[in-house]
């Protein structure tokens, strides 16, 4: 529970620290950086080489590569067709339709279904938001970015990608049965320690919300596909469909129900993606998930 209270403390000091004029105007893009390059690959070696993979695990890990081409294939759509730019479509694709499954997925699914839930939550995040988020994201990114991308320029972001690097480092390690070094588990320990108050600082920090940006027709968008329409659809389509029940049932739709992912508003942000739009959509998500997120809670019973 004390995740979920840094939840808002944190975002709120990073919309304070932007009234300190004497404040470094690339504080954010540094703690950005810092995210990518230490955090993400200290989560991958902390949690994957350790994690069971089981069959009846595929289902919840599914929601986040159907929430991720869900969004391709209705924001692509609707940029195509009202002539929305490129860099509004990515941007919309990629923080709409990936979860923040982790640092808020974690804390939330921990307090309402207990430490089992966390188990699901955890391959959610790795298999699915995690994957995700080191390839496919980074593809769209360099689709929808200005300038042409070569094939071979989006495979080389992909591979000297420092959190994909580590992925592929951990599964590695997993397949293999090597864990972690003891030596390094207290190490990587602290690292994860510092993904919440750096995220959502930098998050915070960037976050500029005013009349106009709150009245965007391009946030309400992104948020209503993340908080109420993908959700929906897990549901009918786990419930319905393949006929799932019990903790993976609930922890599929909670899970996809959080609030967009911070690292892929940051995947947008490093691209030029409506940086302003893809931390309005953190920054007002994150606040707004928590109602949403109670609503689904009741709905799942």
């Amino acid at each position: 529970m004390l995740n979920i209270l840094l939840i808002p403390i944190f975002l709120l000091l990073g919309i304070g620290l932007q009234q300190i004029k004497s404040l470094p105007g690339h504080t954010a893009k540094y703690l950005n950086l810092y995210l990518i390059y230490v955090v993400l690959p200290a989560l991958a070696l902390k949690y994957l080489p350790s994690v069971e993979l089981k069959p009846e695990l595929a289902f919840p890990v599914a929601t986040a590569w159907i929430s991720f081409a869900f969004s391709w294939l209705i924001f692509g759509f609707l940029g195509a067709q009202f002539n929305w730019n490129k860099s509004i479509t990515g941007c919309l694709i990629i923080t709409s339709g990936l979860a923040n499954t982790s640092f808020v997925g974690f804390p939330i699914v921990s307090a309402l279904y207990g430490e089992e839930a966390v188990k699901i939550a955890l391959l959610i995040d790795q298999a699915g938001s995690f994957i995700i988020v080191s390839s496919v994201a980074v593809i769209v990114a360099s689709i929808y970015s200005s300038g042409k991308k070569r094939k071979r320029d989006i495979s080389k972001k992909i591979l000297t990608f420092p959190p994909f690097i580590f992925f592929m480092v951990a599964i590695i390690m997993n397949l293999s049965g090597i864990h972690t070094p003891e030596i390094l588990k207290s190490v990587l320990d602290f690292v994860a320690m510092t993904l919440t108050p750096v995220a959502l600082t930098a998050v915070g920090l960037q976050v500029n919300i005013n009349l106009n940006a709150i009245m965007s027709k391009y946030l309400w968008f992104g948020l209503t596909y993340k908080l109420l329409f993908i959700p929906l659809v897990i549901l009918l389509l786990f419930k319905h469909i393949f006929q799932l029940e019990g903790m993976l049932f609930k922890v599929s739709v909670i899970e996809t129900a959080m609030a967009p992912m911070i690292t892929g508003s940051i995947i947008a942000i490093s691209h030029n993606l409506e940086p302003k739009l893809a931390s309005l959509l953190v920054g007002i998500g994150i606040p707004l998930s928590f109602l949403t997120i109670g609503l689904w809670y009741y709905i799942l019973g």
